[in-house]
C-alpha cells in the first residue's frame, strides 16, 4: 500500500460574521504530504467524522500512537496499537487544524473497562442535540478479537470536550462494528453501523436524546459483507458507501441509495474511477462531509491504513461528483 497523503480539498473561509458563515471555493492538492495541524504536528485523528457547529469544523478521529502488533490466533491480519482515545482538531477553513487534544481519554491496566488501552476505541462521530444542548459521541467499543462489538455513548457540553463516557450497548442484542453516526434535516438521529460478522448493515433510530438505540430499524445490504459506512444525504436521496472486507487491506467500494433512510436501498457500482479505483485509491472511506454553504458540495474522507506501522497512516479526501442520483470520485 502507498502511504501518501492525496489532499485535495475544496473550501477556504473567506470570511466569518456573526450570523452567518461565508465559504468560497479554493481547490488544493498536495502530493507526497501529511496532514500538519498548526502546531506543525501530524494530525492523528483516523477513522474520523466531522461536526460543523457554528462556523468551526470539528474533526475527531483515533488516535494511532505507539508500535503496532499482531493479534494472534485470528483468521484475518489484525493488526493493533493501544487504544489511544478520540483526538479534535478545529478548522473555520478545512486546511488549517488545531489540535484541541485528546476529548475522550483512554485509562490503563482496567482491562475490564471499554476504554482501557487495551481494547478497540474506533470510528468516533459527533452529533448535536438541539433539544439537550449535548453534543453526542457514538464509537465502535470493541476487544483486541472483535467479540464484544458493541457502541459506546459519551456525551460533552462543548464540542471539543471534554467528552464524558456513558455506557455501551449492543443495539437491539445484534453486533455492532464498524459505524457511523447520522442527523437528518427533522433532527432525528441514526446508527449506521456493520453487524451479524460484517455480513449486514442496520440502520438504527435513535432516542431523542440520541442516547440509547430504539427498536426501529432495519436491515440493508443483506449478506454482502460490506464495512465502513459513510452516509450523505443530497436534494432528498440518501448515499451510503461501504468498503469490503479485508481487513486493513484496500479493496473496491460501493455504494447505494435511497429514497428514505430505512430503505429500500438500491445498490450501485464502484464511485471511485479511474487509476486505482479497484482499491478505492489505497484507501478506505469512513465519512462524508456536507461543505458547509455549499449545497451539493461534499468531501469524500478516507484512511490509508499503514498496516504494520498504524501511526504512520495517512489520508485521502476527495470532492464528491453527484449527477441526479449518481456519484463519481476521482
Amino acid at each position: 500500500m502507498k502511504y501518501t497523503l492525496l489532499f485535495l480539498l475544496l473550501i477556504a473561509c473567506n470570511s466569518l460574521s456573526f450570523s452567518k458563515c461565508i465559504h468560497a471555493v479554493n481547490d488544493r492538492r498536495s502530493d507526497n504530504d501529511v496532514l500538519m495541524d498548526t502546531d506543525g504536528k501530524p494530525v492523528n485523528a483516523h477513522g474520523a467524522g466531522v461536526l460543523y457547529y457554528k462556523c468551526v469544523y470539528y474533526l475527531f478521529g483515533e488516535v494511532k500512537k505507539g508500535k503496532t502488533w499482531l493479534v494472534p490466533k485470528q483468521s484475518w491480519e489484525d493488526f493493533r496499537v493501544p487504544a489511544g482515545g478520540v483526538s479534535c482538531y478545529s478548522s473555520t477553513d478545512l486546511k488549517h487544524w488545531k489540535n484541541r487534544g485528546v476529548v475522550l481519554k483512554p485509562t490503563t491496566n482496567n482491562p475490564g473497562y471499554d476504554l482501557d488501552t487495551g481494547r478497540v476505541i474506533e470510528r468516533p462521530k459527533v452529533i448535536y442535540n438541539e433539544r439537550t444542548k449535548k453534543f453526542v459521541m457514538w464509537m465502535h467499543i470493541d476487544k483486541n478479537d472483535y467479540s464484544y462489538s458493541r457502541g459506546g455513548v459519551a456525551i460533552s457540553d462543548k464540542p471539543f470536550g471534554p467528552y464524558k463516557y456513558l455506557s455501551s450497548v449492543k443495539p437491539n442484542d445484534q453486533m455492532l462494528r464498524d459505524m457511523t453516526l447520522f442527523k437528518d434535516d427533522d433532527g432525528k438521529a441514526y446508527l449506521i453501523y456493520s453487524s451479524e460478522n460484517n455480513n449486514t448493515m442496520h440502520v438504527c433510530l435513535l432516542s431523542d436524546d440520541y442516547l440509547t438505540p430504539t427498536k426501529t430499524y432495519t436491515r440493508i445490504l443483506v449478506g454482502k459483507g460490506r464495512e465502513s459506512p459513510a452516509i450523505f444525504k443530497n436534494e432528498g436521496k440518501y448515499f451510503l458507501i461501504t468498503s469490503g472486507c479485508s481487513g486493513w487491506s484496500p479493496n473496491a467500494a460501493s455504494y447505494a441509495v435511497a429514497d428514505h433512510i430505512m430503505g429500500p436501498w438500491t445498490e450501485r457500482e464502484n464511485p471511485c474511477k479511474g487509476v486505482n479505483a479497484e482499491v478505492s485509491f489505497f484507501s478506505q472511506g469512513g465519512f462524508v462531509l456536507p461543505v458547509a454553504n455549499k449545497p451539493g458540495t461534499f468531501i469524500f474522507m478516507g484512511d490509508r491504513w499503514n498496516k504494520t506501522d498504524l501511526e504512520k497512516s495517512t489520508y485521502l479526501w476527495l470532492p464528491v461528483h453527484i449527477t441526479n442520483d449518481k456519484i463519481e470520485i476521482y
